[in-house]
């Protein structure tokens, strides 16, 4: 994955991890540990939307 500086795996009880990622073009990268070839893309600031929306409790429903 040149290009990609992945963070460290975030693991919610029981779950799996989930690695965060961007590169210097401004995107944004969403993996499961270990599988980060297979990762999906999309623009930092739909990342950041993302993120706020999990935070706000929007995706309990999915978990």
């Amino acid at each position: 994955m040149t290009g990609i500086t992945w963070e460290d795996p975030y693991c919610g009880e029981g779950n799996n991890c989930f690695r965060i990622g961007t590169d210097a073009d401004g995107n944004a990268y969403i993996a499961v540990a270990g599988q980060e070839e297979r990762h999906l893309t999309d623009s930092r600031d739909a990342l950041r939307a993302l993120i706020r929306e999990i935070k706000a409790g929007k995706a309990d429903h999915l978990l």
